[in-house]
Formats: structure tokens, sequence, C-alpha cells
């Protein structure tokens, strides 16, 4: 087979979800399949992974306009290319128009549909404009729980039985490390010097961080105790940091802005505990790189965050500021509990792995090319 990957979010969109799942899919193929040929359709500059002979790079034009949504709408060019399947990881934007192969499409969530007043406008836009496009040109669809899935078929009708889940998982690079390091490193490059509960994700409203900095103002534990919110300021961020003033503990409450991917490790690292209250996920990667670095979790048990987190986090009703509250509270002072979370917590980043990933999907590809052979 000769695979084509629309790969341009592994450069363009590292850091997020569908990012992360771009690059380390092509580069778990890449480790696991010496056989079949491979097309990547890559902006320039693609040299940080060290492609196999079966490997080609197709450079694509990187006319960026800050803007992630509105650049990866344009679609690769492929028509001559002699592909037996095309895959385009990043919610199906960028569909070519022509189609002489089989296209997959990796539909991560349908968050527009069900919240869209969560998403950018931008992609809102997009989204409702092509969804329609993909779903009828999609002679596959993976995704990333089974909550997404049962979504996708009853939002959008889609046949069960083309739709075909696989986990992510965390990369590499979130592992235990040396807390003492961490926390002197995040001193001397982010003037952080207490301890502090970390939040790292996206800024859309169904990430409820204002729910979270609500449940952090109640806390009485500890007066050094700060909340780390890390990501990118999305337009939601003056609404938190107005929160936090009203609250009055703008003193406390640090958002860090974008945190460099080789830095996040160390932050989970030296964090005392990570939080997600999220409203809605497809999956969910942050706690599962939390829990990879040893760190305890509170998690939302909401959508897929149950059905990928299991036992191994601390579940609460993320609208529920005082279950919220008082989970931080018993976790930040029980010991044995703590232990009992971490433990679980790293054996379940270790259950998933990407190279498994793209195993499955490889699998899939191979369906594929049977059933139009």
């Amino acid at each position: 087979m000769n695979i084509g990957i629309d790969a341009r979010a592994a450069k363009w969109y590292r850091g997020t979800g569908i990012g992360t799942y771009t690059y380390e899919l092509i580069k778990s193929l890449n480790s696991v399949d010496n056989y079949n040929n491979y097309t990547l359709y890559m902006p320039k500059d693609n040299n940080y992974i060290n492609f196999c002979k079966n490997f080609s790079i197709k450079n694509v034009c990187d006319n960026k306009k800050d803007n992630f949504w509105d650049d990866i709408n344009t679609p690769n060019e492929i028509f001559n290319d002699n592909l037996s399947i095309y895959h385009i990881p990043q919610n199906g934007i960028g569909l070519p128009k022509q189609k002489n192969c089989p296209f997959v499409v990796t539909l991560h969530d349908i968050i527009p549909c069900k919240m869209p007043s969560t998403v950018s406008d931008q992609y809102l836009d997009i989204f409702s404009k092509k969804i329609q496009e993909i779903i009828d040109y999609s002679d596959a669809i993976i995704t990333v729980s089974n909550y997404s899935k049962k979504d996708i078929v009853e939002t959008l009708n889609y046949p069960e039985e083309k739709i075909h889940v696989t986990y992510l998982a965390s990369e590499d690079i979130y592992r235990p490390l040396n807390k003492i390091y961490c926390k002197e490193f995040i001193k001397n490059n982010y003037g952080i010097e207490e301890d502090f509960i970390l939040y790292i994700g996206g800024f859309s409203p169904r990430k409820n961080i204002s729910g979270l900095i609500e449940a952090f103002s109640k806390l009485k534990c500890n007066n050094n105790l700060k909340l780390i919110i890390g990501g990118k300021k999305g337009k939601s961020y003056d609404m938190y940091k107005q929160k936090s003033i009203d609250l009055h503990i703008e003193n406390k409450v640090i958002f860090t802005g974008f945190i460099p991917i080789e830095h996040l490790p160390l932050f989970y690292n030296a964090a005392k505990l990570f939080v997600y209250p999220s409203l809605y996920e497809g999956f969910g990667l942050p706690p599962i790189e939390a829990m990879a670095c040893g760190t305890p979790v509170i998690a939302s048990n909401r959508t897929s965050i149950p059905e990928i987190l299991g036992r191994a986090a601390y579940m609460i009703n993320p609208e529920d500021i005082g279950c919220l509250c008082d989970s931080m509270v018993e976790l930040l002072n029980n010991e044995d509990l703590r232990k009992d979370l971490i433990f679980k917590g790293y054996d379940k980043s270790r259950s998933l792995s990407w190279k498994s990933t793209a195993k499955q999907t490889l699998d899939l590809y191979k369906l594929i090319k049977k059933e139009f052979s």
C-alpha cells in the first residue's frame, strides 16, 4: 500500500491533542511498519523524526495565518500521487474535493455539534460547513473513545460498523523526574517557588476553569499554595483573570501562558496534584500525561473521562464546587490516598501506548484496502 497522511498538524498544532496525535501516529507507524509505503504531506523543516526509507515527504505550503483551522482547511494536492488510502487526522478538515482512493478521517469528537459556544468562531464555521461533506466522503472514521463513537453514531447518523476506536497515550517525555530539580527549574524559569495545584489544557469554557478557580478559592489548608493554569491564553482568559480578582485570590492564581512541550513534564512532576474538571472531552490527554509523571489526578466524571481514566483518578462532579474543593483538600492531606492514586495512575498510563495505536490504525488501513480491492 501507498498510504497518504495529512501530517500538517504534527508541526502546526503540536502541544494539542490533535497535534500530538498526528505526530505520535506518524512517528509510531515509522517504527512498526517497514513494509508499506507512506507519503506524508508536511510543511518544510520536518526533520524532527528520522524517517525510514519507506516514508517520503511531500512538502506543502507553509503560509500560516496563525489560525490552525483556517490554515488546515486548504486541502493538500493528492490526486496524482497514486495513493491506496488517504488519512486526514484533524477531524476531516482539509479533506480533498477530488477523491481517487478511500478516505479515513480521525474525528476526535463532535464538540461543535454538542457545545458550539465553547469552540472558536473559525472552527465552528468551518466544521458546520464541512461536516456533511466529511461524513459523505469518509470510508471509515477513527475516533479516540467509545463515548465519542456513540456521539458520532447518534448525532451524525454514521454507520457504527465503520467507526473504529483507538485510544491515545502519553508521549515518552512524560515520566517521573527528580521533583527537587523540577521545582528548582520552575523557580528559576517561571519565578514560582510555592507548592501548587496544576491545570494544563485549553481555555475553552467547556474546560470549566471558572469552576476550578472558584473551588480553589475555598481551600483553607495552605495559605502559600498556588493554582497554576497553564496553556495559551484563549479568548476566555480575561474572564478567568477577573474571576480570580473578584474572589480576591489574584495573587494565588498564576496564568503561565503557553508552556513549551519540553517544560511540561517538569510542571507535572512538581505539582502536588493535577485537576481536570472538564465538562466534555473526546479523550483528554493531560490527565494521562500527569499520571505518567507520577502525579495524582482529580478529574471530571463526565463524557469520555471515566472510560479513559477508570479508577486511576479521583472522580468528581465538575459542577459541584464544594465537591471539587473537598477532593483537593482530601488529596492534599491523605497520603495513603495520594500513594494509591499515584500507583494506579502510573499503571493506567503504562497500559496505553502509541505503538499500540499505530498497529491498530495499520490494521484498519489493511481492512479498508481489502474492502476496496
